[in-house]
């Protein structure tokens, strides 16, 4: 039941990001990622993104980059900075971070 309640909340953040393009993964490719063990939890890559960039969740998308599944998360910070990070799925790593505006 626990798993069901963590991935409604990834299900309700990628319905509310950007038009999915040929590299963004719909919320089906996410369910058997996450199923099968391949994809971490959202609360983890979350965590993860405050943990670098402290701030308000502002957009979450999953795609595949370079064949690896990675979750883009963008951050808005107190001063009003939005942040892009690439978080890999499987990991939990960030494994970019740069300033938007």
């Amino acid at each position: 039941m626990k798993k069901l309640r963590i991935f409604m909340g990834f299900a309700i953040l990628l319905q509310v990001s950007a038009p999915i393009h040929a590299d963004k993964l719909d919320q089906d490719d996410a369910l058997q990622l996450f199923e099968a063990g391949k994809i971490q939890p959202l609360p983890l890559i979350l965590h993860t993104a405050r943990a670098r960039r402290p701030g308000r969740v502002i957009e979450v998308e999953l795609e595949r980059e370079q064949g690896r599944v990675v979750y883009e998360v963008e951050v808005l910070d107190g001063r009003g900075r939005i942040w892009e990070m690439h978080i890999g799925a499987a990991t939990a790593k960030v494994l970019s971070t740069e300033r938007e505006r």
